[in-house]
């Protein structure tokens, strides 16, 4: 009867441990981004595009006639323009080892709480590599960053692009280009 309830123990031992490590590898792969999200557009290299909801229907021109008036005719500003598109970049942070570390460390304690003998020493090793790799994808993502790419479209007809760490702007508007910096016209 001793070497049934024995039997049964370490049965349930592999299996825990088996379980364990599948969670581990399903986590590890949904982090690496090897598991496809249900965000729309979602992973860590998505970009943004900011967009009219509704495009203009197109409109059809006459040939101009020219009428004499005494207005002065208006001249073109050629810093003034408008916000054409904006468009977020996401550049992913580089791991320094710090978090493969802790995740190593974390990870190998964790591995070393399953099973005993050989089964003991291969789930310390197997938690800490799965750790390793975890903690530095992690600190990848803890250290990404975020800009946005804002194009203007000059009334001259002209267009130029800036960067900018973080931005107010919305498509459509009216803005003004002082020495390199969008300012609200």
């Amino acid at each position: 009867m001793q070497t049934q309830t024995t039997n049964s123990r370490y049965t349930m031992i592999w299996i825990a441990a088996i379980a364990i490590t599948l969670f581990c590898v399903a986590g590890i792969a949904a982090i690496m981004g090897w598991i496809p999200t249900s965000i729309a557009g979602g992973g860590a290299a998505a970009t943004v595009a900011s967009t009219p909801a509704k495009a203009a229907p197109a409109k059809s021109y006459s040939a101009p006639t020219h009428v004499a008036s005494n207005t002065p005719a208006r001249s073109t500003c050629a810093d003034c323009g408008v916000i054409e598109s904006i468009r977020e970049i996401s550049q992913p942070g580089s791991g320094s080892g710090v978090g493969g570390i802790g995740g190593a460390v974390v990870g190998g304690v964790l591995g070393h709480q399953v099973g005993g003998g050989r089964g003991k020493d291969v789930a310390t090793v197997a938690g800490a590599i799965g750790g390793a790799l975890a903690g530095n994808e992690i600190e990848k993502r803890v250290n990404a960053t975020k800009s946005y790419e804002v194009t203007v479209r000059f009334e001259g007809g002209s267009s130029r692009t800036f960067n900018e760490a973080s931005t107010n702007w919305r498509t459509g508007d009216r803005v003004r280009v002082i020495d390199g910096v969008i300012r609200s016209n």
